[in-house]
């Protein structure tokens, strides 16, 4: 170093050193903040989604009830989920049957038919460490979620579904019903009066009865009566445009018939829900669902935008959201938006599944 005036003065090279250091941290602080930022924002938002689409229905709009009308009386008969849909003036608030046809182009078209009202079906077993239980599957779907800023609908988006899961007993005793989207999201597990309390997640065992769960801003019954009706029916009310559960119930069935007179009330067929993979196509046979290539097991058209934008940094997964078959163990149908338990939450293996969220079935 040198001297002038009797000071040392520090060599330029150190100085723009010092320069450079002090850049660098400036830099990396605001990349640090920048990140926090953009992750608060859409934590924020995703959050906020759960309560935005909230607005008051108006008392005057119309309804429809779907309902499985038979007189066979096996299980998945007699469980039929019976589907109440507010402003059904607006026909993606109906359930519709899957279709296919070919553009002018000769591309596949998936489409559905809101004029044909199908709830495809399946059924299976699986068995944890204690019992053995029957999985009735019911499927529906709808034309499209509406995009829309006010309220913010983050799944807009074609052909999105529905599932609803009741686990029957050795008995045929309803013991859960499950909800959750064809994406995966939005899952509920509800218990039922013929559940023993024991198997409930141990945060439940707590609680006084009734309560409520929340589930991403909608406010479910935590327990569906089966055991106090004559003919109980389960009802699923949906909220419009979303098509969110917003409540679940079980009702009796005489008291449907007091109340059709006041509804668009429509006969809905079962299907097998391997029809799904045969789908009439001018005189040829296609799948609702891609075969090949990194969207194989997803539904065609199903992609939804805004969620891949704002939730596949934080699942890892590009085509969160989009609408996927269930019952393909090499696409994991899972519901926990953390990577690290894609597999455990993976409700193609539902014994693992109930595990995972605390079920000691």
């Amino acid at each position: 170093m040198g001297r002038e005036g009797g000071k040392v003065k520090p060599r330029l090279s150190e100085s723009r050193g010092r320069r450079s250091a002090i850049f660098k941290s400036l830099t990396r602080s605001r990349f640090i903040f920048r990140n926090h930022l953009i992750r608060l924002l859409a934590v924020t938002l995703f959050l906020s989604v759960g309560c935005a689409h909230h607005m008051p229905i108006p008392k005057d709009t119309a309804q429809g009830l779907y309902l499985v009308q038979s007189t066979k009386k096996d299980a998945i008969h007699r469980f039929a989920p019976v589907f109440l849909v507010h402003d059904f003036d607006r026909r993606y608030n109906r359930i519709g049957r899957v279709t296919a046809s070919r553009r002018e182009n000769g591309k596949e078209r998936i489409t559905i038919d809101t004029d044909q009202p199908i709830v495809y079906v399946k059924k299976e077993l699986f068995s944890t460490p204690k019992d053995s239980y029957t999985n009735l599957i019911y499927r529906v779907h709808f034309s499209t979620i509406p995009f829309s800023l006010v309220p913010f609908n983050l799944t807009a988006g074609k052909n999105p579904g529905l599932i609803i899961v009741i686990t029957l007993n050795r008995r045929e005793e309803p013991v859960l019903v499950t909800s959750v989207h064809t994406c995966g999201c939005y899952k509920a597990v509800v218990s039922t009066t013929y559940l023993p309390d024991a198997a409930l997640p141990q945060e439940r065992q707590d609680k006084p009865t009734p309560f409520s769960l929340s589930v991403y801003g909608e406010r479910l019954p935590a327990i569906a009566d089966y055991q106090s009706k004559q003919d109980p029916r389960l009802l699923i009310t949906l909220r419009p445009a979303v098509h969110r559960v917003m409540d679940l119930q079980v009702i009796d069935g005489r008291t449907l018939k007091n109340h059709q007179a006041d509804l668009h009330v429509r006969d809905v067929s079962l299907e097998p829900i391997e029809n799904l993979d045969r789908l009439s196509i001018n005189g040829d046979l296609t799948s609702f669902y891609y075969q090949e290539g990194i969207m194989k097991g997803h539904v065609k058209g199903a992609v939804k935008p805004l969620e891949t934008l704002f939730l596949s940094w934080v699942s890892l997964d590009f085509f969160v959201g989009t609408d996927k078959m269930y019952g393909n163990p090499d696409n994991p149908f899972y519901t926990s938006l953390k990577p690290w338990n894609r597999r455990k939450s993976d409700m193609n293996d539902f014994a693992r599944f109930l595990q995972f969220w605390g079920w000691d079935l």
